[in-house]
């Protein structure tokens, strides 16, 4: 991640909400981008900077929510040690994209967004 700081300071504007969102958005385009050999080191990325997503926000979520985190954090951590043979891999690639998608919709769960888009206007 180029300026993780830059990063922090816009990141931690917004609300616990929009911020958990912004970690599924991210797990969401980790499973994407997965489907394309090109995308190798953007992928990389994106797990590097979810990993801070969650050192950033983990502590003002409530104590189920920020368990769950710290869970996620650990397998982007795994995810990352193992990087090189996951890539090369298809059948791991393909295990490691869905994991990031069902892991994307946890988020998702978690922050509330999609109970706050449901109610009426």
């Amino acid at each position: 991640m180029k300026d993780s700081s830059a990063i922090q300071e816009r990141y931690l504007r917004d609300t616990l909400p929009v911020r958990l969102g912004g970690l599924a958005a991210n797990l969401s385009r980790i499973k994407s981008f997965a489907a394309h050999d090109a995308s190798r080191d953007a992928v990389e990325s994106l797990i590097e900077e979810s990993k801070y997503f969650i050192e950033w926000t983990a502590a003002e979520a409530e104590i189920q929510t920020a368990a769950e985190l710290v869970v996620l954090q650990i397998q982007l951590a795994r995810w990352q040690f193992s990087w090189s043979r996951v890539w090369v891999d298809l059948e791991r690639r393909r295990r490691f994209a869905e994991e990031s998608s069902v892991w994307s919709k946890r988020v998702l769960e978690l922050s509330g967004l999609l109970r706050a888009s449901a109610a009426p206007v």
